[in-house]
């Protein structure tokens, strides 16, 4: 495991790269495909669209959740690319770090101007 802080660093760097490629105003689902890509070819561990479970009552449920990008097993990336980030993306990822018992996330907005208008970090 690396350490949180350059772990999330690089992923920044990569989500940086790929905006400045693409700009604002593509799908969620382009922004994941190319920051993937990114991740892959730079070495970093990561997986896409994983499945997440629900324990209920002791019990493991199959359920629609998937975490957009998990990276090294500690962080979990949610994408947007909405025009305002709203509560429930925050939500969202908060419920993916609970349900998970991972620590950090990052909220991605890929439809701003400037990437660093839609980054919020979480930390549990």
């Amino acid at each position: 495991m690396q350490d949180i802080n350059v772990l999330t660093n690089k992923v920044l760097g990569l989500a940086f790269e790929v905006h400045t490629q693409l700009g604002a105003g593509l799908l969620e689902s382009t922004y994941e495909s190319c920051l993937f890509y990114e991740l892959k070819e730079n070495n970093i561990n990561v997986e896409r669209q994983k499945k997440l479970p629900i324990i209920y009552k002791g019990i493991q449920l199959d359920t629609d959740y998937r975490i957009d990008l998990l990276i090294d097993n500690q962080l979990i990336i949610e994408l947007k690319s909405v025009e305002a980030l709203q509560p429930v993306h925050s939500a969202q990822l908060l419920t993916y770090m609970k349900l998970s018992n991972l620590k950090y996330g990052l909220l991605l907005n890929f439809n701003v101007p400037h990437l660093k208008q839609g980054i919020k970090r979480f930390i549990l």
